[in-house]
């Protein structure tokens, strides 16, 4: 067999036999190996876990099969063993659980019954990684992908990750919306919820309070998904395609909602326009327009979504207007058509990947968003805030708010599939092999000035909002008490120098926390949504469509249910880390992936797939071609998942609300604990340093990974040398 068969059944024998099968509690390894903290092979030797022999058994086929030449026969083989040992590995992690739970009769049949295991540990890691590649390498040994090793292990490992990760998570939450308090079968409660007026009422429309929550999260995410891919189109196109003064300033006020902690612009919107609020006391002093709340419910939620979610699909159509060659447009304009034709058929066609995407993007953030409405919803419900109330109210109604989930989850399967209908099968190819040194296309005169009148405004109201933010954390009481003080950041990050390096102030151990956490998981998010992007762009196999949709799961199930869900399905064994530093870098590597997924399908729609097959005539590998040749031309994609998996690792708190604990407290976690206590110039304080810290932290990615090189001249601001005829 070849060497890295072999180097996968070495990595099984050595999780098998050396490494601690379970998580031993506090990394104490006293018992090693015979007691908990004992390898598979030891316990089940002992006698303490018979059900993990046939595991070794697995392992001592594979091994005896990695002696015998490639043959059909050897990869028929192959694919046997790593089923087998990947059934019983998972047969036997689900069935021995906690005393009298599991699935008891599967138990007996593993010799394991009554008992009750841990958590599993790096050795069951190592060993069931070992299981899925024998898996893949064999059916790359039968032909599977053109027989490439890494083309079906990454298949195999994307798969397992979305499975135990999204999958696993997804349907344990939703499966309590098909039970009772007790745990029985009960369809007949499904439909009652489902069927609920609180879903589905049309009270609005006929004259009564309020429309279902559905009805107002399906209009509000429209609107957020239409609004914010149309100003993420107006921004890219005058940063890219014009000599508009302040484009530097104007990108980077743009960028600034997306490093913003949670409730932070709310709080900011209901400080101008609140009933007390700045701009609503100028307005009534100066032109007499009487007080009001307007900023409570659709419009105010609307204003703080679209500040928030606008620049996500600024980040993916910078690389789609990139990626468009500008010789298509000088052709178009050669043949006489003026500026105006030549974007309309030529420019907006070869955007539309870019625009399905930022507006799957919005929509479903949309959705899933349960800060802004929470602060600024008021009468004006939502499905996120409903779950939320569900999950933690007093009523504490998870039949429900699993019921809720669900409909979120057909929202965002609709607009999956619209997508892809408006998308349809048409090629958007730009990124060839062939050399391209057009001149991009002048932007026609009308569309420059309306991007300029809807982006210029944004840009001030989002220089007006950070003025407000940056101003609450040098003021004792914003809105009140305006005396000048640096009281909140020393009672957050006060250093003591006087025996050493010393960080007293209160905020530093969730800092810490919280940048080592991101740190770890947004190259994680980075590569395994780029990759899975490749998969499903590059490849053929079953299930792709499936696959694709499934990655879209968490980002539709809203962070508090996402959170909760974890709970449930890792606070017990086979998997069971809640309480660790490592369910938070899983549930931020698995929330924030479909950015990256999205971002890279949206790349790699443009990237001509010869360039992939021209790598493989010259006997490169597919790992080779994927480094050498995609990688590099999809740094616009891989910029903008980094950024947003930094970023949300930092700013997200509905996924993680659950989650933190004392010793892993994140700065999201604190902030809101401020806000609950009323500690708001704190709260504020905290917020200034974090978007400090963000954005050094995306200037470190923008120049660590560079800019896309397409061998180009630089963009021409002048019209092409060849003028229309007509």
């Amino acid at each position: 067999m070849r060497p890295s068969t072999r180097l996968a059944l070495l990595i099984g024998w050595l999780g098998y036999m050396l490494v601690p099968w379970y998580l031993p509690e506090g990394w104490d390894l006293a018992g090693y190996p015979f007691g908990r903290a004992g390898t598979a092979l030891a316990l089940a030797i002992s006698g303490a876990a018979p059900w993990l022999w046939p595991i070794g058994i697995a392992l001592l086929a594979a091994t005896l099969l990695a002696v015998r030449a490639e043959t059909a026969f050897s990869g028929r083989a192959l694919i046997a063993v790593g089923l087998f040992g990947l059934v019983t590995f998972f047969a036997q992690g689900f069935a021995v659980t906690l005393p009298d739970q599991g699935i008891p009769w599967l138990a007996v049949l593993l010799g394991g019954a009554g008992a009750a295991q841990p958590g599993m540990g790096f050795g069951a890691l190592l060993t069931l990684l070992s299981l899925l590649l024998l898996l893949c390498h064999g059916l790359a040994y039968r032909g599977f992908c053109r027989g490439d090793l890494f083309t079906t292990s990454t298949i195999g490992v994307v798969v397992l990750l979305i499975g135990l990760f999204i999958f696993l998570p997804v349907a344990t939450i939703l499966r309590s919306a098909l039970v009772d308090a007790n745990g029985s079968w009960a369809l007949g409660e499904f439909a009652d919820r489902l069927l609920s007026s609180t879903i589905w009422g049309l009270g609005c429309v006929g004259g009564g309070i309020a429309c279902g929550v559905a009805w107002n999260t399906l209009i509000l995410g429209v609107l957020t998904g239409l609004i914010t891919t149309l100003l993420g189109l107006a921004c890219a196109l005058l940063v890219l395609r014009t000599a508009m003064p302040g484009k530097r300033l104007m990108r980077a006020m743009t960028v600034l909602p997306i490093i913003t902690p949670p409730f932070v612009i709310g709080l900011a919107l209901i400080l101008l326009f609140g009933r007390s609020g700045v701009v609503t006391g100028l307005m009534s002093e100066w032109f007499g327009i009487p007080r009001s709340r307007w900023i409570y419910g659709l419009p105010g939620v609307l204003l703080a979504q679209v500040l928030a979610f606008a620049p996500i699909a600024f980040l993916v159509l910078m690389g789609v207007v990139q990626g468009i060659a500008p010789s298509l447009e000088e052709a178009a304009q050669t043949l006489g058509a003026r500026h105006w034709a030549t974007f309309r058929a030529v420019t907006w066609p070869l955007l539309r990947p870019g625009l399905a995407n930022a507006f799957l993007l919005g929509f479903v953030e949309s959705m899933a968003d349960f800060g802004n409405p929470l602060v600024l919803g008021g009468n004006f419900e939502v499905l996120s805030t409903k779950i939320f109330f569900a999950v933690v109210g007093a009523a504490h109604n998870q039949g429900m708010a699993a019921v809720l989930a669900i409909v979120l989850l057909v929202f965002t399967l609709g607009a999956f599939w619209l997508q892809q209908g408006w998308l349809g099968g048409k090629s958007y190819t730009t990124v060839s092999g062939k050399g391209d040194a057009g001149i991009a296309a002048k932007l026609p005169t009308f569309v420059t000035v309306l991007s300029a009148a809807v982006i210029v405004p944004w840009v001030l109201l989002t220089a007006v909002i950070y003025a407000v933010i940056l101003i609450g954390g040098f003021v004792k009481t914003m809105g009140r008490d305006h005396t000048p003080t640096l009281e909140h950041y020393r009672t957050g990050f006060a250093v003591d120098f006087s025996h050493g390096l010393f960080f007293e102030g209160a905020a530093w151990p969730s800092l810490f926390t919280t940048l080592k956490v991101a740190a770890i998981s947004a190259p994680l998010t980075a590569l395994i949504g780029l990759l899975t992007a490749y998969l499903l762009t590059r490849q053929r196999f079953v299930g792709r469509r499936l696959l694709e949709f499934t990655t879209m799961l968490s980002f539709a199930i809203p962070g508090t249910v996402l959170g909760v869900a974890y709970i449930l399905a890792f606070n017990v064994p086979p998997v069971e880390i809640t309480g660790t530093g490592l369910i938070l870098v899983l549930a931020f590597v698995f929330r924030n992936m479909p950015v990256g997924v999205r971002s890279g399908i949206a790349g790699l729609a443009q990237i001509d797939k010869s360039l992939d097959e021209a790598s493989t005539t010259l006997r490169a590998r597919s790992f080779t071609t994927l480094r050498r040749v995609v990688l590099p031309l999809l740094k616009p994609a891989l910029v903008a998942a980094l950024i947003y998996s930094f970023v949300r690792s930092i700013t997200s708190v509905s996924a993680v609300i659950f989650l933190v604990s004392a010793e892993y407290n994140l700065a999201t976690a604190y902030i809101v604990g401020r806000v609950e206590a009323g500690e708001f110039g704190l709260a504020i304080a905290y917020s200034s340093v974090l978007i400090v810290v963000m954005a050094a932290g995306i200037a470190l990615i923008q120049f660590g990974v560079g800019e896309r090189k397409l061998g180009r001249r630089p963009v021409a601001l002048a019209t092409s040398a060849a003028e229309p005829a007509r």
